[in-house]
């Protein structure tokens, strides 16, 4: 990767499209809300992968991410929590939460920053109509 400085932050060119990263949101997304973001995506799709595998019949998931920061030491991440909305049929509670062990194995993303950063991943069922 290769990042070029701009005003107000840098920039990088992808094959999907073009990144802006800057500490200041009126120029690009914040180096935290990119960390936080591959965290949270990258073991939202190792899940997709796992449940697909064990067969469970899965409509939609969505993630809601949050973040603890410690502003005495430069405003470290500390702590990332990941929560995931699983909507399906037929969903079990022992088998996603195996699928949640076998997420956090596998995701790289995870596993890069534990145990610096303490991530804490959950779960809900949500029925499908």
């Amino acid at each position: 990767m290769k990042f070029q400085m701009k005003e107000g932050g840098f920039t990088t060119e992808f094959p999907y499209g073009r990144l802006d990263v800057s500490s200041d949101e009126a120029y690009g997304f914040r180096p935290y809300q990119l960390m936080v973001a591959s965290i949270a995506v990258c073991s939202g799709g190792v899940l997709r992968k796992i449940l697909a595998k064990q067969r469970m019949e899965v409509e939609d998931i969505q993630i809601e991410a949050n973040v603890e920061r410690n502003k005495e030491e430069a405003d470290r991440i500390e702590k990332i929590e990941v929560h995931f909305l699983i909507k399906g049929k037929n969903l079990k509670e022992e088998k996603l939460k195996k699928a949640m062990d076998l997420t956090r194995k596998n995701c790289s993303m995870v596993q890069s920053v534990v145990p610096a950063i303490e991530v804490i991943e959950t779960f809900e069922m949500i029925p499908a109509e």
